[in-house]
């Protein structure tokens, strides 16, 4: 008697086309070089990067959405985002809560109810990345690793845009560490509101990726980019080491697990 080993053959999943993979990386290119050009500009240039890099972002993230998961889970994603985004912020500027007291400049372009219009695209453009990292590494407790990690990017965002005049916050009693004009309120309104959001879309997205998927290499390279261009930037040229040590600590908390995972090759 013979007794044969069976081994279960892995799901072969094919990448995209040539044309699909190059749009991809032209957007997300574009999206990081309006970042690259950021601390060099002042004035108007700077008010339509700020503006222009958020879109490019979250089309960027949109894309590998598409590109990865199908169109169910883009257009799921973005309407959920989108609409989310509008009205938690709604919430934050008409109450004071969870982020605390806030009001946001003209500067940002055209407002819906006192809401830039720019501001949901924003929640889009990092929400799909901290979905995918939260998804890979945290089993169960994904609302909880995913809210983590918006909190963690927020503490490199609103220093950044309070100072170049985005928005105005009322701070009354503490304040997020190394930056006094930014409440620690709003620190606990993202924990709070990343949750929420991260387990809304971990229950009505897919899981399963494309037959023709693309890679992670979208998302790797701008969450990695993120992390790198808010240390860098606010070390060198906004003269805020204090943030940078505590966005590099905590972002990088975020991330490390995940790229473990991934340079251990887990499926």
């Amino acid at each position: 008697m013979s007794i044969r080993h069976y081994n279960p053959r892995r799901r072969h999943r094919r990448g995209i086309s040539d044309r699909s993979r190059l749009f991809l990386y032209f957007v997300l290119t574009v999206a990081l070089l309006l970042q690259v050009s950021y601390p060099l500009l002042d004035g108007e240039s700077l008010r339509v990067v700020t503006i222009a890099t958020v879109y490019w972002g979250a089309a960027a993230m949109a894309l590998h959405a598409l590109l990865s998961y199908g169109a169910r889970y883009a257009f799921t994603y973005l309407g959920t985002t989108l609409t989310f985004g509008f009205f938690i912020e709604l919430l934050g500027v008409s109450t004071g809560w969870p982020f605390g007291i806030y009001k946001y400049d003209p500067s940002l372009g055209p407002q819906l109810i006192s809401v830039p219009l720019v501001v949901p695209f924003a929640w889009a453009m990092i929400a799909h990345p901290v979905l995918c990292v939260a998804r890979r590494v945290s089993g169960n407790w994904v609302f909880l690793v995913g809210g983590f990690g918006l909190m963690a990017y927020d503490l490199f965002l609103d220093p950044q845009m309070v100072n170049a005049g985005r928005w105005k916050w009322e701070v009354t009693g503490s304040h997020v560490p190394f930056t006094p004009e930014v409440p620690l309120s709003n620190a606990f309104g993202w924990l709070l509101s990343g949750m929420a959001l991260i387990a809304i879309l971990h229950l009505v997205l897919p899981r399963d990726r494309r037959k023709e998927s693309a890679s992670y290499l979208a998302v790797d390279f701008f969450l990695i980019w993120t992390w790198f261009a808010g240390v860098v930037s606010n070390v060198f040229f906004f003269d805020r080491p204090g943030i940078a040590l505590i966005f590099g600590i905590s972002f990088g908390i975020f991330l490390t697990p995940y790229f473990f995972s991934r340079w251990l090759g887990r499926p």
